[in-house]
């Protein structure tokens, strides 16, 4: 497995804990880590996430609820399939009901 950056180990701990049938996004993953203007590199972790098992990259949108990373899945519907199968539902790669669906790790975890 390629080296990866305290960074990148920290954002996968975030996204560990996104519980099944909610998402969050690069930025509020980026602001709860303390690096509020790193939500790009938070992306650069989830497109290196994938060769990681236990990492629920398909949880991590952009700060819209679109399937930014949706390429990154191999095959094109990979993505919104793994969010159907947890209840979360897609219309022309975007979540509906993004804001009933989404996880603030800010409100959500303690620091």
């Amino acid at each position: 497995m390629p080296q990866q950056s305290d960074f990148f180990k920290d954002v996968y701990d975030v996204v560990r804990l996104i519980p099944e049938g909610r998402v969050t996004s690069y930025g509020a993953i980026a602001k709860y880590l303390g690096s509020a203007r790193s939500s790009r590199m938070v992306g650069w972790a989830m497109n290196a996430a994938h060769s990681i098992p236990d990492v629920p990259a398909h949880r991590v949108v952009n700060r819209k609820g679109l399937l930014t990373g949706k390429m990154h899945f191999g095959e094109p519907d990979r993505m919104e399939n793994l969010l159907k199968a947890e209840g979360v539902l897609v219309k022309n790669d975007k979540i509906i009901d993004f804001e009933k669906h989404f996880w603030d790790p800010m409100q959500e975890l303690v620091l």
